[in-house]
Formats: C-alpha cells, structure tokens, sequence
C-alpha cells in the first residue's frame, strides 16, 4: 500500500528490515547480524541483539519510555498505551461501552469483534505517525496497550469496577480472552497486532486509598485460587497473553512486583507464561518509598529484577531501573539475570514486526482512515444495545409509544455526553447523548429539565419542577452516578443512589408519574426503594459514543433489550462486608444469596420457557448440556441460557459458580436449542486437602436457567470417575 511518503529520509522506512540494520551499522553489502534477520524466531533475534547490548543499554530498554539506540537500528518504544474499551488518549476514535457494560452483553463474539476494530484503530493512528508523516512513537499512543482489567469485581464500591468483566471468575476469563485475542490478532499471523496486557496481578480490587501501602497476608487458598487466579491463568495459557502487569499491594508481605512467588513461581514455572511483565506505574519505587521492603530505589531494582519484573513503569521523576547497572557492580543481582529480562522484552517487540520494515507486516498497512469508522460506530452502537440491561418494567409500560405521548426527560444525566465515554477514553468523532437519542426517536413533544445535580441539593426545586410537568404523564428519569464519582481515584462510601435524586424520584412517584429509570454507573447500585417508586428501571452503565441511540432503540421498542447482569445489585451498603477484607465470604452471587437483582438476572420484552435438556457427559467431565428455548412472546428477542455447577462435596465451597453459558436469538413463537460446553475445567474446585484446584470427581449440580437466582434454576446430579 502506498502511504504517500513525501520525506526521502522517510523512504528508509520502507527498506527491507536486513539493508536497514547493516545501513545502520555501516556494513552495507555484508552477511546481516542474527537479530536483523526476519526469519529467525523473536526470541533467537532477542538473544543476539541483548548481546550487543552494554548493560546501560540493557537498563534504559527496561523502562516503559525506552530511548533508541541508534548504533543498533533500536527505535524509540513507549510500553504504556491503553485501549479499555477503544484507542485511549487518541482523537477521532470509536468509544466503546465501559467493561462491565460489555460484559452485560454474555457475548464473547461481540466482545472479540470489538476488540479487533480497537487494535485496528490503534494501528491505524501508529501508521499514520511513522509511516505516512515520518514521526517516531509517542506516549499512550504506542502498540503495548495495558487492557484488560481482570480483576473480579468483589465489592461494588471499588472505583474501578467500570473497567472490569464483573463479579465472576469464569465471565471474566471467557470475556478476557476475547480482548486478548482481539488485541492481539491471530497467532497464526506473522506479527501480533498490539502487545494485550492481564492487569493487575493478583488479588486486587481496591481499595484505591491504600493500595500502595497493604498487604495482603490473610488471603486464603480457596479464594486465591478459585476467585482471583483463574482470569489470569486462563489468558495465560489460553489467550496467550503477551504481558502480565503486577500489581501495587503486597501479598503475604512481599509486593507483587518483588514477589517470585507469584511472577516465577506460579506464573512462569506452573502456568508456563513466555512473555514479559510490566509494573503498575511507581509500582517498584514504593517497594522503598511505602511497603518499606527495600532500602533504597537500586535495591527495590534489584528486588524487581530478581522476581522477574520486565519493564518498569514510572510515575516518578526517576525510575528504579535506572541504578540496575549499579545494582549489578554491588551485586545486588546478576547481569545474566538482567538478560533475561531484556530478552523477553525485545522478543516482544520483535513480535509486534516493530523493529522490522512494514513490507513484511500485513498490520503496518492499515490505513490511517480506519478510525471511528461507520462500521466501528455500528458496532459500538451494537454493543450499546445488547449491554442494557432491564431490570424492572411494571406493568410492561416499556417500550414507549414513540408517536403521540408526550414525554419529560429529567435527571443529571440525560444530556452529559461525556459521561458515557467512562475512564481511559477515547475522543470520538461524534457522540450521541441520551437526551440525544431519544429526541431524535420521539416524534412527539420531548420537555427536558435537569432536575438535580448527582448530589447537590440545592439544584432541586420540587413544587417549580412538578408544576412544570403538567399535562405529562411519563418522565424518564436520567440518573445514578457519574465516571467521576467512580475511578482509580474515587471508591464509593456507599452504594445507595445519591438522596437529591431518591427525593426527585419520590416527589414524581408522588404526583402520579409513569417513571421510567435510566440508571447510569459502572457498578451495582442498591436501588431497593426505587423498585417502589419507578414504573421500569434500565440499567444503562456508561454505554460509549452511541449510547443514546442504543437507550432511544430500547426505550421505543427499535431494539429488545437482552443484557444480564454480571455483577450483584445489592439491596443496601449494610448488605456488604468491609471493603477492606478480601475474603470473599458474603460477596457476589457465589457467596451470597438475598440480592435485590441477582447475578445474570435481566427482563425482556418477550417471554422465553426452557425446556427439557439432554446432557451428554463423559466420565473426566467432557460433554454437553442441550436445552430447547422457546419465545412464548410476541417478540423476538434474545435469551442468555447459564450453567452453573455446585461442589456438593465441599460444603464451605461457592453454593453456584457459573461454568458455561450461551446468548441465543429465537423469533416469537419459535424455538432454538442452547448448547452448553463441558470440560474437565468445568468441574475444577479447590481441594481442602490438597489446598490447591484440581477436578474432583463430585458429586455435583448442575443447575442451568436464565439467572443465578436459586428458583430460577433446574438441577441435575452427576457424578465424574
């Protein structure tokens, strides 16, 4: 593809990978050096040219702003990019719904679809730089994006629950795998499109205030294993992740960047992971400045380097890597140790063909107009839709008569566009505003009143706001929280909606409105009274660039709504443990039993009945479960058909932990047949005795529905060999 250089010196980027090393290092015409040679593996490459290497060298690569090294052809490299949910700190690009949002949709395939227009867009921006305008790389504008966030959403009031797949080990492993896979491209291309990266191991949900201070030593080994590991161990070995970042706490006193347990031990020795780790930014220098384990910045280096920590990212005026070289003239730890390290991270960018000539990179010719594209801007629209998720709709008021009725649209929320871009955003090209959406839907008279601010009282002037609705009988109301009320910087003290908005709720219900709630957030809010007060509740999350035209699809009967929940919806704050301890003993649907909208739970505009399953299971756990579903509606919609499995052996076990799960369409009247896939995973539990995960042989429950609400659920007992 011709990018129409107008430079000659940025033809040169267009030589062969060979002519351009040995025209670096003048020897034009000879046989090429190993690490110049395209047809050798990425890690071969790496060994010869970390021999080149002088160990100042060595140590300035480690760092997540790695200058070039021009007498070796190594370019300027920026390991911090992120892509959460689209390119972020990038303009014009595709905003996508936040994770947990995603993560609503049970639709892995979507999720993947998703993911491969971001790293498109990613590589479209990178291109466009390098290769057309004869630039170098840049900050947060790189190809190592640090997505996803796999750590399990345990408590509601984490800030960061917005990034993440939910409460549930096995969603957040299937949804996780998708990002990587989508990020990454196939592993039979030549090249990775973008490094992915697992964050942040391990054991991590907030709190944000201390997390550069705990330590985390009462952890148990069932809720190790069997909550916080498996995301990770899965896109590990499955997704074939190419970085793991380690975490800022401690864990059983060792910070997770200096813990080997955790970086060679398990991660490299048991789960057999190749590629390389990065630190969470000033993750290393607090080892001395905060955990007070190391003595000073070369022996907190030291430490790192020691436990198998790659690439050092910084939030500091200095980084710790920078006293590696004199962390090795003290001996503090060797230069061979420090080669490993230095290996991973040039086989990794090896990998990404960044080093190489984009002739030979089929992911170095996609256009620089690849970005936020009416297809990408279809998609986040398709997203957006399939993450609703509808929670309450007495009285089946949903959908809206999007013809005669007039309507009021009310609340802090309606017509903030840039909430619903969330945190490590993007900026799109366009947005849509729920306000937006629905103006443009409704053909009848649309009023708009702000209401109230998310928290601010003295915004809510009831008796002028009630007589302003004379003559409507439907308000739909635009509230709950906003991403700046929920981030890595703010965990919420309760998780109840903000009382200026309960008072506006109860002030409509009182006049004898039809209240419709759009409840924004990226978390579970306890909307108890609410369910009293609304007519119909709409979960809506922050739902990317097209979220009004997706909530105006739903509200207006365009679109049915299909999204389950993938975190609980408490009834109260008083129903949750201390935020602080990481037991997962009254937490999520695994653990907990009276939520006020469970685990998987979302309503349709149809009806849908399961019917008699058929289970096909072999003696080490491999086999199916079919199940007909049939729309008793007058819709089509579509239905998310779950598998969960109970350890009947091991009463202190999880009383449900979702195993398989299948997001199915079926027109009105018809019926379609679910398939649930079993594997020996399926039937993984921790072993008390053994104090570790491994498949058991039961007895065990299989109970199967549309929620993880117990009367829900049918049962079947089955025992393994």
């Amino acid at each position: 593809m011709n990018f129409g250089l107008k430079q000659a010196a940025a033809a040169r980027l267009f030589l062969p990978p060979i002519i351009i090393g040995l025209a670096v290092s003048g020897q034009l015409g000879a046989q090429p050096l190993p690490y110049q040679n395209p047809e050798l593996s990425p890690t071969e490459r790496a060994r010869d040219l970390c021999s080149r290497l002088t160990l100042e060298e060595k140590a300035s690569l480690m760092l997540d702003k790695s200058p070039a090294i021009p007498r070796l052809g190594i370019k300027k490299f920026y390991w911090w990019s992120e892509a959460l949910h689209g390119p972020s700190g990038m303009k014009d690009v595709t905003v996508f719904p936040c994770p947990v949002a995603m993560a609503s949709s049970f639709n892995p395939e979507l999720v993947h679809q998703v993911f491969d227009a971001t790293s498109t867009e990613v590589r479209a921006q990178y291109n466009q730089r390098i290769f057309v305008e004869g630039g170098e790389d840049e900050p947060y504008h790189s190809l190592s994006v640090w997505t996803p966030n796999i750590n399990i959403l345990r408590d509601p009031r984490w800030g960061r629950g917005q990034e993440t797949y939910g409460e549930d080990p096995y969603l957040t492993a299937v949804m996780g795998t998708e990002v990587v896979r989508g990020l990454q491209g196939p592993e039979s291309a030549r090249y990775r499109k973008l490094l992915a990266c697992a964050k942040h191991y391990a054991v991590h949900s907030g709190p944000e205030s201390t997390r550069t201070s705990m330590n985390l030593n009462n952890v148990s080994q069932r809720d190790l294993w069997e909550t916080y590991m498996p995301a990770f161990k899965t896109l590990v070995q499955e997704a074939k992740v190419r970085e793991v970042m380690c975490a800022y706490h401690r864990l059983d006193d060792e910070p997770c960047c200096g813990n080997r347990r955790l970086l060679q031990t398990i991660l490299r020795d048991e789960w057999g992971f190749q590629g390389l780790v990065v630190s969470d930014c000033s993750a290393v220098s607090i080892f001395h400045t905060s955990h007070k384990t190391s003595s000073d910045s070369t022996h907190a280096a030291a430490r790192a380097v020691w436990a198998g920590t790659d690439v050092e990212c910084s939030g500091w005026p200095t980084y710790a890597y920078s006293s590696i070289p004199l962390a090795v003239s003290r001996r503090l730890v060797s230069e061979s140790l420090v080669d490993t390290n230095v290996v991973r991270l040039l086989a990794a960018r090896f990998e990404l063909g960044e080093m190489d000539g984009p002739e030979l990179n089929e992911w170095a010719r996609i256009p620089g107009s690849e970005r936020d594209t009416p297809r990408h801007r279809q998609l986040a629209l398709e997203m957006a839709r399939q993450s609703i998720v509808l929670l309450q709709n007495r009285g089946n008021l949903l959908p809206l008569d999007a013809k005669r009725q007039p309507l009021a649209v009310i609340g802090p929320n309606a017509d903030y566009n840039r909430m619903q871009w969330s945190v490590y955003e993007g900026t799109p090209s366009r947005s849509v505003s729920l306000l937006e959406g629905i103006r443009q839907r409704h053909r009848g008279t649309v009023s708009y009143l702000k209401g109230c601010d998310h928290t601010n009282d003295s915004t809510l002037h009831v008796a002028q706001l009630i007589s302003s609705l004379r003559g409507i009988k439907t308000v739909v109301f635009v509230g709950g929280i906003s991403y700046k009320m929920e981030s890595e910087e703010h965990d919420r003290a309760d998780i109840e909606l903000p009382r200026v908005q309960r008072d506006l709720l109860r002030a409509l219900h009182a006049a004898g409105k039809h209240v419709v709630f759009v409840c924004c957030s990226g978390s579970a809010i306890a909307l108890q009274e609410e369910t009293e007060l609304c007519d119909a509740i709409l979960q809506v999350w922050y739902g990317g660039e097209e979220a009004g035209t997706a909530l105006a699809d739903v509200l207006f009967g365009g679109f049915n709504p299909c999204g389950k929940l993938p975190v609980t919806f408490y009834r109260s704050t008083a129903q949750l443990p201390p935020f602080d301890s990481y037991d997962m003993q009254g937490r999520t649907y695994r653990y907990f039993s009276d939520p006020l909208f469970p685990f998987g739970f979302g309503l349709s505009y149809t009806t849908f009945r399961l019917g008699k399953p058929q289970l096909q299971l072999q003696p080490d756990g491999t086999g199916s479960l079919t199940i007909p579903v049939s729309n008793t509606g007058r819709r089509d919609g579509a239905e998310v058909v779950q598998l969960y499995v109970r350890d009947l052996s091991d009463p202190q076990g999880p009383r449900l932990s979702l195993r398989a799960f299948q997001r199915i369409e079926v027109k009105a009247g018809r019926t379609a047949t679910a398939t649930l896939q079993l594997g020996p995973h399926s039937f993984e539990f921790f072993d008390p005795q053994a104090n570790s995960i491994r498949r058991k042989r039961g007895p065990f429950q299989l109970l199967y529905g549309t929620s993880s609400q117990e009367q829900d659920l049918n049962t079947i007992t089955v025992n393994l060999d």
